[in-house]
């Protein structure tokens, strides 16, 4: 009989809509398990990328749902953003018409590959009902003094046409169209993230379950150094320059002193020095900001200012130097730099001519010499005036003293971590809830009066500025405080404030606030989280943070939002990720259409680990329709004995015995390979190992005990039913049992059965093997020795012979050496 794919998942995709199958039920006294895909961006179509994810979600909470939890497993939209906005103006239609639409058809898509989800839950971030959440989290933010507005460079992206945060620069690129980011000032919306620097740095302890990959990424990101702030004089100046430097230690080495070409106290620094060298620097900081500047760059550039900055431990004049290699974001802007002790400072030293001075050296008795290489650890003191013998621990508690004593700096600890810029000057994002009255000044808005509608307006380029701001309608607005006249906030909020806590949504939909706490600590935290590694330091440091703001707030219980976090590879094509922009993506549709959903879903969790990347190759889904095609034509050839009425317990005799070992093997490696590894590829190899051995075996198991039959191949369903459940919720009905042995029922191994319960023991004499005999396992030496001794196959052997020694190797052999 044919596999008729397109209407038996029809058939099922249908009863799990009507059944409400995938609703999780918040009374129910079940364990919870909470399983979550990051939420997708909607593009217009699903890709293999897609499928891969969601199809490893899916398969962890049918398998969840068949032990015995309560799951959710929700499913939304990362709706709003600039693609959508750019894609809407390339169509020239409005970002809600799009947005909706794509919505629309990838749910359609979504569903026809069967995937589990509890619909009810599903949201849009483009929705008011969403975004007005956004608003009121900000309000109580600015409330707090957790969100502010000032005026800073920032990072900004000239084909996108507004701003980008630290995080979401790649390379001096954007991250979205990867075109050159420039940088303006302009007057921003913060949220105080580094308030949380320490508490995301600490609380990662809780994420055992995390990748330890991501965990370094965040904290390298997070960057936390202990060190010192030193305050400089410069020379016949009012001038103070602050570094911050993690080697107190070696300040007595400082020969020159290094600033970022964007010091704010340059302008000042060089206002009463030579008009032909003020000429010189303002060129030279041209030059540097019209390129990358970062750490890292290859080669050191500088200008001499003409101005020293004092050393305050022994007072020694230092030239004050800008290079490209400083960079503002990080520390204060200004360096010492120590030539002996530091690979940049050295390479720009060797360049200028500068004095390079050894202040460290590795062992006490070592003598004094010229540099010709950087030695960068700690050691001991030399050449450093009264510190001079010293290790570096020592000589930096010294230090402090000093410091404190002529109130010229004192320890501290930095974090290369920097507030979270939200404001973006695009038209498709969520109106920032902030009212500008000049009565009343920087006022947050009524949250009685949210949400602040998104104005449907038909100019939203960002041509000319933000495209609220030239929404007169929209801008102009009353004072919810005085009622006098006052305008709007026009900047919209950055896509990744969306996406901080729309976990926390899912779990529960309030009319009244943005989710309950009651309904949230039921399902939270989110027990297992699958998405690309490359969220990183964006989306999944953001929400973390916004996980503590909210518990600080009152409104939930748990400190960190994904205990358990599964990275999955991404599915490339010609070596680049799937990406529409990129138009390298592969439609499931067309090998649905051909091969169904099933064939699919099982194929691309075989073709390789959850966590490792997979370069696109269809040649294996007729491989994965093979496995199933086999198992589907056994079933029909032997529609008798599988359907019949007859109990499906089993029987262990000698010719079921192996295989039903091998089945109870099977078992807890799927059971394993699923619940505790994720490794699903191999689970799904185990059950093409496991068919194969009883499909060979069929005839003999059959004719032997068909109810043992009826048991393994139904227990082999149960086992499919995660990957390929339209497949295997068919079959398991037509063999007369209730749905629920797929939905409900996961199959347990029997301890008992994981071994060989009969061992065949080798009898040798002298060395060659003269008999087999099947015995008990973990049969003592004289039973088998017994038994052995009065074979007819062995008695021929020992006529006339003495046994002088026996060898005896447990479960596998026993040895008679005679003469």
């Amino acid at each position: 009989m044919e596999y008729n794919f397109e209407e038996i998942e029809e058939k099922w995709q249908k009863h799990w809509e009507e059944k409400d199958s995938f609703k999780a039920n918040p009374k129910t006294d079940k364990k919870k398990y909470y399983c979550l895909e990051m939420f997708p961006y909607p593009s217009g179509r699903i890709h293999m990328g897609h499928v891969r994810n969601y199809s490893i979600g899916d398969v962890i909470a049918r398998f969840k749902k068949m032990q015995g939890f309560e799951v959710i497993h929700p499913m939304g939209w990362d709706a709003l953003g600039l693609p959508a906005e750019n894609a809407a103006i390339k169509h020239n239609l409005h970002p809600e018409e799009w947005t909706l639409s794509n919505i629309a058809f990838m749910k359609k898509q979504l569903k026809r590959m069967g995937f589990g989800y509890d619909w009810e839950r599903e949201l849009a971030t483009c929705l008011p009902d969403y975004y007005r959440w956004n608003q009121y989290i900000f309000i109580k933010m600015f409330e707090k003094g957790l969100a502010y507005k000032k005026k800073s460079e920032v990072n900004w992206c000239p084909s996108c046409k507004t701003v980008l945060a630290n995080e979401q620069v790649v390379d001096n690129q954007c991250w979205r169209c990867d075109s050159e980011v420039d940088q303006k000032n302009l007057n921003q919306w913060f949220l105080k993230i580094t308030d949380y620097a320490e508490d995301l740095l600490g609380s990662h302890k809780e994420l055992e379950k995390w990748p330890s990959k991501v965990i370094t990424m965040q904290k390298n990101w997070i960057g936390k150094s202990k060190g010192a702030e030193v305050i400089f004089d410069v020379e016949d100046s009012d001038i103070k320059l602050t570094i911050f430097t993690t080697r107190l230690d070696t300040i007595y080495g400082s020969s020159f002193f290094a600033l970022s070409v964007k010091h704010p106290d340059i302008k000042e620094l060089i206002k009463d020095i030579p008009k032909e060298q003020q000429e010189e620097i303002n060129n030279f900081i041209k030059e540097i900001n019209s390129t990358k500047t970062s750490y890292e760059v290859v080669e050191k550039k500088g200008v001499f200012t003409g101005k020293y900055a004092i050393n305050p431990f022994n007072g020694e004049k230092t030239p004050i130097w800008i290079a490209n290699f400083v960079l503002i974001e990080y520390g204060t802007g200004a360096i010492m730099s120590v030539p002996a002790h530091d690979q940049r400072d050295f390479e720009f030293a060797l360049k200028y001519k500068i004095p390079i001075k050894r202040v460290i050296i590795k062992n006490k008795d070592e003598e004094d010499k010229p540099v010709e290489e950087v030695f960068s650890p700690k050691g001991y003191l030399i050449n450093s005036g009264e510190y001079s013998g010293l290790s570096s621990d020592e000589a930096i508690v010294k230090m402090e003293k000093l410091l404190k004593e002529k109130n010229c700096g004192e320890l501290k600890t930095l974090y290369r971590l920097r507030d979270w810029g939200v404001s973006r000057q695009r038209y498709w994002g969520t109106p920032i809830p902030i009212i500008y009255c000049e009565k009343c000044g920087t006022i947050a808005e009524d949250p009685k009066n949210l949400p602040i509608l998104l104005p449907k307006i038909k100019d939203f380029t960002p041509e000319g500025g933000s495209p609220l701001e030239k929404s007169e309608e929209f801008k102009n607005t009353s004072c919810p405080k005085c009622n006098g006249k006052a305008k709007r906030e026009t900047d919209t909020m950055d896509t990744f404030f969306d996406s901080s806590w729309y976990f926390f949504r899912y779990a529960s939909k309030s009319d009244t606030m943005p989710f309950n706490a009651d309904e949230v600590n039921k399902w939270m935290p989110v027990d297992l989280y699958i998405g690309g590694v490359e969220h990183a330091i964006l989306h999944l440091i953001y929400s973390r943070f916004f996980t503590k703001v909210f518990k600080d707030f009152g409104w939930t219980n748990i400190s960190e939002p994904f205990p358990h976090l599964l990275t999955q590879g991404m599915v490339t094509l010609g070596g680049s990720a799937m990406s529409k922009s990129k138009g390298n993506i592969v439609d499931p549709d067309i090998l649905i259409k051909k091969y169904g959903a099933d064939t699919v879903r099982l194929f691309i969790l075989f073709a390789a680990p959850p966590e490792k990347g997979l370069e696109w190759n269809d040649k294996g889904v007729e491989g994965a329709n093979r496995f199933l095609m086999r198992i589907w034509n056994l079933f029909h050839n032997n529609i008798d004995l599988l359907t019949a009425t007859a109990s499906s317990d089993f029987e262990v005799n000698s010719i079921t015995e192996p295989i039903l070992i091998k089945l109870n093997q099977t078992i807890k490696k799927v059971t394993d390979d699923i619940g505790q590894s994720f490794h699903l590829n191999t689970a799904i190899a185990a059950l093409m190992e496991f068919f194969n051995m009883f499909s060979s075996s069929y005839d003999k198991l059959k004719e032997s005990n068909p109810s043992t039959v009826k048991y393994i191949f139904k227990t082999l369903i149960q086992m499919l039913s995660p990957f390929t459940p339209h497949f295997s919720n068919e079959i398991i009905v037509k063999m007369g049992f209730d749905i629920s042995v797929v939905e409900q029922e996961w199959p347990l191994y029997d301890p008992k059965l994981l071994t060989e319960q009969k061992a065949n023991i080798m009898i040798q004499v002298n060395g060659k093997i003269r008999d087999k005999i099947m015995i008990d396992i973990d049969a003592k030496e004289e039973q088998i020795k017994e038994i052995a001794l009065k074979s007819e196959k062995i008695l021929p052997y020992l006529k006339d012979k003495t046994i002088f020694k026996i060898i005896f190797i447990k479960n596998k052999m026993l040895s008679l050496v005679v003469k």
